[in-house]
């Protein structure tokens, strides 16, 4: 075997390995599949080694990938950390994805702005979707990101950190004529029979959906159909207004012409916000976002659960480290819990 292999190789092996599926892991990447399956074959001949079983319906380690999976992480989490070590400095701009310009990571970005001199830059990108963003931050494209960290896979988690920011109450948005824009609150029993955009299609906010998913399930809320992503503030507007889709979203969201947004309750179902960022990663802008979410999230109670039964995945609320107020069951779907509906 080869003493010097490509880290490149071994990442693009890692990621095979959590995927399970050459395509998803290719996404995860950000580069082409034929240029990924290129990078295993490649490694699999300096390590003499077959390291995946193929068909045509799934992807499987070999015996000799399931050993060297353990040292491809510790060599990448090592090649990570030296790269910190000399490459994170105050002179290198740090790049931090906080999905739209307003919300949680705004605000927060704002605020960390604010405890930093003018040689140190935070630099905003507006793309959203943490399990997209998390790729990039593997990759070092990116270098901080907000969003569901419970909902990324294991073993996207493990080259990762994280910090507790917010548990954001959710909200619905809906079309000024539509029946229940009249309320001053949504109960979730009310969307019974409603159809919700929760960006189903879109691989970069996969942690999304899958939380709508579970908050959908056994209360008759339909999720709409898988769409391709949708690339900026302007035209995720425009598409909502043509396509005439309610939207589930948070309580913080931007403003969409001839649409409102109404707080769901009844439970109150909670977004969970982390600040994730690639573990090892040094940097005085890291930290003083670090230092303006614990601020902000004292000074709002943003990890303080509402006094009002609330609804969060029991994944979500550990990682969170808070406990939800429960409803009485009653036995129906709209009995809140800390997880699914039951």
């Amino acid at each position: 075997m080869p003493r010097d292999i490509d880290p490149r190789l071994l990442r693009a092996f890692t990621a095979v390995a959590d995927e399970l599926h050459f395509t998803r892991a290719a996404a995860r990447l950000h580069i082409a599949q034929q240029a990924l399956s290129r990078d295993v074959r490649r490694l699999e001949r300096e390590v003499g080694a077959s390291l995946f079983v193929r068909t045509t319906r799934r992807v499987a380690l070999t015996a000799d990938g399931e050993r060297l999976l353990p040292y491809a992480r510790r060599v990448l989490a090592a090649h990570e950390a030296l790269a910190d070590a000399f490459g994170a400095t105050a002179d290198r701009p740090l790049l931090v994805d906080v999905g739209a310009p307003v919300g949680t990571g705004h605000r927060v970005l704002e605020a960390a702005r604010e405890r930093l001199p003018d040689s140190c830059e935070l630099v905003a990108r507006f793309h959203g979707g943490l399990a997209g963003a998390a790729g990039e931050i593997a990759a070092g494209r990116l270098d901080v990101s907000f969003g569901r960290y419970a909902g990324l896979e294991p073993g996207v988690r493990a080259g990762l950190a994280q910090q507790p920011v917010r548990l954001e109450p959710m909200a619905v948005l809906l079309e000024a004529g539509h029946p229940l824009a009249g309320r001053a609150a949504v109960p979730l029993s009310a969307l019974a029979g409603e159809t919700l955009y929760a960006a189903a299609g879109n691989a970069r906010t996969t942690e999304w959906t899958d939380l709508a998913a579970r908050l959908f399930a056994g209360r008759g809320i339909v999720m709409a159909a898988p769409f391709p992503e949708i690339d900026g503030e302007r035209e995720f507007v425009r598409m909502v207004r043509k396509r005439g889709w309610s939207v589930l979203a948070s309580t913080e969201f931007i403003e969409v012409p001839g649409m409102v947004l109404r707080p769901l309750a009844d439970p109150v179902p909670l977004s969970p916000v982390s600040l994730v960022w690639r573990r090892g990663l040094r940097h005085p802008g890291l930290d003083a976002l670090r230092a303006a979410a614990r601020a902000l999230a004292a000074e709002g109670r943003w990890l303080t659960p509402p006094g009002a039964p609330a609804w969060l995945p029991e994944e979500d609320a550990a990682v969170m480290g808070t406990a939800v107020p429960r409803a009485p069951s009653s036995g129906g779907a709209s009995a809140a819990t800390a997880g699914t509906p039951g």
